[in-house]
C-alpha cells in the first residue's frame, strides 16, 4: 500500500517539476528586479529586419595557404554578409517577437523571445539616430548581442548586427579570414547603413546618423572594434604562420598606409567586451597608442581566452592618446557581459561538439541576465556620452572605482556628502564590479622592461609606479593543441593559462 502511494503521487509531482520547462521561454528582454538605472528599455518601440548586404573584390583569404607559394596576384571574390537591424519603430506597430536563430551547434534552430516587432513600420517625422554596429566572436552570429540590440534601439539608436562570413557557427573556416575581415567587415557595414540612411527608398531613410557611430564588439568583434578605433597591429602578428596567409594582416600593420587609410571619422568611440589578440602579440604600445576614439572595455577577472592583466587590462593600459574606462566584473571569465542568456536547448550535452553548448553564453558564476543588465547600463551611459552628448551621463561614468567601496548614504531620498554609491544603483546591488579610468592627458608612457627577466617578465611605469604586465611571447611554441577537435581548433598555454588559437 506504501509502495502504492508514493507512486500516485510521484506522478503529479513529477509532472508539476516538468511543467515549468515545458513552458520555458529563451528571452532576451530579462529586467531582473534589482537591474541598475539604465539597463531599462527606453520609450521607443522596436521593429528588427534582416537585410544581405555585398562587399565586392575582397580577399579571398580562404584560397590563400601558407604551405604553397603565394600567388602573383591575390584572389578575390565578392563577400556577403547577413544583417539583423533594430529601429525605433511606429507606435502603432504590433506583430512576432520572436528570433530564430542557430545555436552553437551550428544545427539547432532555437526561439528567442525580445521585445522587437519582426518587419515593423519605421517611426515617422522622428531622428536621424546615431548608428550602433554590433560585431560577434569566434564563432558567433548577428543574435549574440541581440539583447543590447533591441535594447538600444527603444533608446533611439539605430543598431545593426553582423554575421560575420568564415566567422558564425554555420560558416567557421580558417582563422586567418577572421583575422583580415573583422574589421574590414565593420567598416563595410558603415558605409553601408551611411548609404541606407540616405537613399529615399530604403525604409532607412533619413533615419541614420552614421556621423555618429559606435563600434560594440565581443571577443573577436573587440579585437576588430579595437583596430577600427585606429590601433595597428604588429610587424610580428602579420608574420605567425598559424594567423592569416601570405601576409594579408598586412593591412592593419601599425603605421601602414592601409591601415591609416581605414580610419574613420564617423566612428565616435568603440566598446570592446573581452577583445582577444594582446595576449598574442597582435598590438604593442605603439599601436594601441593609434586608438583615436574614447574607448570603453568590458571584462571578465578570470579570462582565460583574451587574458585579463596581460590581455584586456594591458590594451586599456596601452591605448594612451585618448580617454578611456574599463569595467571589470570580478571573477567572470570570458562571456562577461555579452552573450545572450544560454537557451534551454543547450543544457543538452552534444556528442559532435563534445561539451555542453550552455558553456558557449554562460559564466560559471554571473548570472547571464544579470551580466547583461549590468551591461545594458553601462553601454547605455557610454553612448549617451559619446554619441548623444548627454552631459547627464557622466554620473553614471564617474564613479568609485572599487564597487564594494561604495557608501550608500541616503536621507529622505536625498544623497548625503557620505554617499559615494554607483550612481543608478540601489542599495546592496553595486557589488563585484571595478569600474576603473584612465585619461589621455595623465597616461602613463612606455613601461621599462630593462629588468624583466629578474621580475619574471614583468616591467615597470615610472609615472603611475606600478607594474606593467609581461609582454606577449611570440609564437605558439608552448600550446597544447591535443585536445583541439573538442575547442573548435583551440589550444592551451599551461604557462599563461589563455587559449591558442587554431594552427
Amino acid at each position: 500500500m506504501l509502495k502504492t502511494r508514493l507512486t500516485q503521487l510521484a506522478l503529479p509531482i513529477l509532472l508539476l517539476l516538468c511543467a515549468p520547462l515545458a513552458q520555458a521561454e529563451n528571452r532576451i528582454d530579462t529586467q531582473l528586479p534589482l537591474a541598475p538605472e539604465l539597463a531599462s528599455y527606453g520609450d521607443y518601440k522596436v521593429g528588427v529586419r534582416t537585410l544581405i548586404a555585398v562587399n565586392p573584390n575582397e580577399v579571398d583569404v580562404l584560397q590563400l595557404n601558407n604551405a604553397e607559394p603565394a600567388p602573383e596576384r591575390l584572389p578575390r571574390y565578392d563577400r556577403e554578409l547577413t544583417l539583423e537591424v533594430w529601429y525605433p519603430a511606429s507606435a502603432t506597430a504590433t506583430g512576432s517577437t520572436t528570433l530564430t536563430a542557430y545555436m552553437r551547434d551550428a544545427v539547432t534552430q532555437v526561439e528567442l523571445q525580445g521585445r522587437a516587432i519582426r518587419d515593423a513600420a519605421v517611426i515617422e517625422n522622428e531622428g536621424p539616430f546615431p548608428l550602433v554596429i554590433l560585431s560577434h566572436g569566434y564563432p558567433g552570429n548577428r543574435y549574440l548581442m541581440s539583447h543590447l540590440g533591441e535594447n538600444l534601439a527603444s533608446k533611439g539608436y539605430i543598431v545593426v548586427s553582423i554575421d560575420h562570413t568564415d566567422s558564425t557557427y554555420r560558416t567557421q573556416a580558417a582563422f586567418g579570414s577572421t583575422l583580415v575581415n573583422r574589421s574590414l567587415d565593420q567598416l563595410f557595414v558603415l558605409n553601408e547603413m551611411d548609404q541606407l540612411g540616405n537613399t529615399d527608398s530604403q525604409f532607412l531613410s533619413g533615419l541614420v546618423d552614421a556621423n555618429n557611430t559606435a563600434i560594440i564588439g565581443y571577443s573577436m568583434g573587440g579585437y576588430g572594434a579595437v583596430i577600427t578605433a585606429g590601433a595597428g597591429v604588429t610587424q610580428l602578428s602579420v608574420d605567425y604562420p598559424w594567423g592569416a596567409p601570405h601576409g594579408t594582416l598586412g593591412v592593419h600593420l601599425a603605421g601602414s598606409q592601409t591601415h591609416l587609410d581605414l580610419i574613420d571619422p564617423r566612428v565616435r568611440t568603440a566598446i570592446a567586451f573581452a577583445p582577444w589578440g594582446m595576449n598574442f602579440g597582435f598590438w604593442d604600445a605603439e599601436g594601441l597608442a593609434g586608438i583615436g576614439v574614447p574607448m570603453l572595455f568590458v571584462a571578465g577577472s578570470e579570462d582565460d581566452v583574451s587574458g585579463y592583466e596581460n590581455g584586456i587590462r594591458a590594451i586599456w593600459q596601452n591605448a594612451t592618446s585618448v580617454d578611456r574606462a574599463l569595467l571589470t566584473f570580478n571573477h567572470a571569465n570570458h562571456n562577461a557581459g555579452a552573450p545572450y542568456p544560454a537557451p534551454q536547448e543547450s543544457y543538452d550535452f552534444n556528442d559532435t561538439l563534445g561539451f555542453f553548448p550552455y558553456e558557449h553564453y554562460a559564466d560559471a558564476v554571473w548570472e547571464t541576465e544579470k551580466l547583461n543588465n549590468h551591461s545594458q547600463h553601462f553601454v547605455t551611459a557610454w553612448l549617451a556620452r559619446y554619441l548623444k552628448g548627454e552631459a547627464t551621463a557622466d554620473a553614471y561614468l564617474d564613479l568609485i572605482p572599487n564597487a564594494s567601496d561604495g557608501v550608500f548614504s541616503v536621507e529622505d531620498g536625498v544623497p548625503t556628502d557620505a554617499h559615494t554609491y554607483w550612481n543608478g544603483y540601489a542599495d546592496r546591488t553595486a557589488k563585484g564590479m571595478r569600474f576603473e579610468w584612465l585619461t589621455a592627458s595623465t597616461s602613463p608612457p612606455s613601461c621599462d622592461f630593462t629588468d624583466a627577466a629578474e621580475n619574471d617578465g614583468w616591467g615597470w611605469d615610472p609615472v603611475t609606479r606600478q607594474s606593467c604586465p609581461p609582454l606577449p611571447a611570440a609564437g605558439d611554441a608552448d600550446c597544447d593543441f591535443s585536445n583541439a577537435d573538442q575547442n573548435d581548433g583551440w589550444g592551451w598555454n599551461p604557462e599563461t593559462e589563455t587559449s591558442c588559437p587554431p594552427q
